[in-house]
């Protein structure tokens, strides 16, 4: 063969193995709202930054007529480029060519980006319309039966709206074996996932959106587990102090307020990344940057169950921050916890064995841990949420902190509930009981006087006492008892 020959069947190989599935079903693909494989994964990284591997490869598979029918690639893109100027490993089913189902040439194309990501030390996304990946999972088309484990081993996973379905039995077997009706979107589409069942984090309306919110996430990630957290150039002043944090609290405990005011506040830019923003509304985790360094939040949510914890908030939060510890990403706390969410429903549901989930991952995170209290911090609870008894570096409370067993009325209808009821004015008796509570124990100086706190605050002053904090913890070298594995709580 000449070398003029060589170069034309080059360029035939090329073109035919980019045209996927062929015209037709390309067309299709598109007419459907979805984009091909390629124009994702170049939408994914940074301009001209894509390269592909492993483009000729076919199945080996003669059975099923499927002997005759060999597209290049089969059924998956895989490759590496840049994104924000950072190295990532990527692959994206292609749906075009045999609906971007599994084969065992295209399991070895995932499988091996995935070596090479980890030999190189970066994160991986997969891109599926049919399978999974872990670090990060993009759900952008059906994922059914076994498929649906890969993505739920990753690290976070986004949903595109009315296009994306996970579940392991399909409507048509569970018609069959159960004999209910549920629809494709009722038993797994990005609603149900994103709000009820907790098993996504994200929900976007188009495959640009999803790839853009995948391209924001990794910039608040390091490259990999050894890396430390990112630090970014930024001029949001450090010693900035806002005086509506004053107000932003309200004086009766029972009042709600939005603690993502709070954060957006505080943190650089007015910026908080949230994750999982539709499930388990009473606890809000997320990302966000003080003076450029990225960091994880977790916050109790007053206006959701007056910020109680319950199981759903327990998962969602323990999860997030082992994540964050085994990121080297510091953790920062806003608690402001009644108690636990009481109830049969709860106790059946496994609050003990949930709550206890929460408990071990602060306890076992050894990156630099901080913790603001902002209002109410009640018994049991309040250990969970970043105690200083399980671990926290630094402990700050606002002046109108209450901490203690329980709130003051609680106590005083358990502790004085005899006294009371033999008053002139029950009243009267209860609410001085209550006062006298107050500045006995529940208040933020009967804790700081025992070093449970490091610091009462000013709110306006938050920002600031959190990047000192941060910048003194940066430091931290702790290391948990060597064992094969932790066991966390089923």
């Amino acid at each position: 063969m000449s070398e003029k020959d060589s170069f034309r069947l080059l360029k035939t190989k090329n073109e035919t193995a980019l045209a996927g599935g062929g015209e037709e079903r390309v067309n299709k693909h598109r007419e459907s709202g979805k984009m091909t494989a390629r124009e994702r994964l170049n939408l994914l990284f940074d301009e001209g930054t894509f390269q592909e591997m492993d483009m000729y490869v076919t199945h080996r598979c003669t059975d099923f007529g499927m002997a005759d029918k060999h597209l290049m690639g089969d059924g998956v893109v895989t490759g590496s480029g840049m994104i924000n100027g950072r190295l990532v490993h990527a692959f994206a089913h292609d749906f075009t060519v045999f609906g971007g189902s599994a084969s065992e040439a295209n399991g070895k194309k995932i499988a091996k980006v995935m070596d090479l990501a980890l030999k190189l030390g970066t994160p991986i996304v997969g891109l599926n319309d049919s399978g999974g990946a872990r670090q990060i999972s993009a759900i952008m088309g059906p994922c059914a039966g076994g498929a649906v484990y890969s993505p739920a081993l990753t690290d976070f996973i986004v949903m595109v709206k009315d296009k994306s379905h996970m579940f392991l039995t399909g409507p048509d077997v569970i018609k069959t074996v159960t004999h209910e009706d549920v629809t494709k979107e009722e038993l797994g589409g990005a609603v149900t996932h994103n709000e009820t069942s907790g098993v996504a984090h994200f929900m976007t309306n188009d495959d640009g959106e999803c790839i853009a919110l995948i391209r924001e996430l990794l910039t608040f990630l390091p490259q990999n587990n050894i890396e430390e957290s990112p630090l970014t150039r930024s001029s949001d002043d450090p010693s900035r102090k806002d005086t509506k944090l004053n107000d932003l609290i309200p004086d009766d405990p029972r009042s709600p307020y939005d603690v993502r005011e709070l954060i957006n506040i505080v943190v650089d830019d007015n910026y908080f990344f949230e994750i999982q923003e539709q499930y388990a509304k009473n606890i809000v985790i997320g990302f966000a940057r003080l003076n450029g360094k990225s960091v994880g939040i977790i916050a109790n949510q007053p206006m959701i169950l007056a910020g109680s914890i319950d199981t759903a908030a327990s998962r969602k939060a323990g999860r997030f921050i082992r994540f964050c510890d085994a990121f080297n990403i510091p953790i920062i706390t806003f608690e402001d916890v009644p108690g636990f969410l009481p109830g049969k429903d709860q106790e059946l549901n496994g609050i003990i064995r949930d709550g206890a989930k929460l408990l071990y991952a602060y306890c076992e995170a050894t990156v630099p841990k901080i913790c603001v209290i902002t209002r109410k911090a009640y018994g049991g609870a309040y250990i969970v949420m970043s105690s200083k008894n399980i671990g926290s570096d630094y402990n700050f409370a606002y002046p109108g902190a209450e901490i203690a067993v329980m709130g003051p009325e609680g106590a005083v209808n358990i502790l004085c509930r005899k006294e009371v009821a033999a008053a002139d004015d029950p009243d009267a008796v209860k609410q001085e009981k209550i006062n006298e509570y107050k500045e006995k124990f529940a208040n933020p100086y009967v804790a700081a006087s025992l070093g449970f706190i490091d610091e009462v605050i000013l709110p306006e002053e938050t920002r600031q006492k959190l990047i000192m904090a941060l910048e003194r913890t940066m430091t931290k070298a702790e290391k948990n008892p060597p064992k094969k594995h932790g066991n966390i709580p089923q």
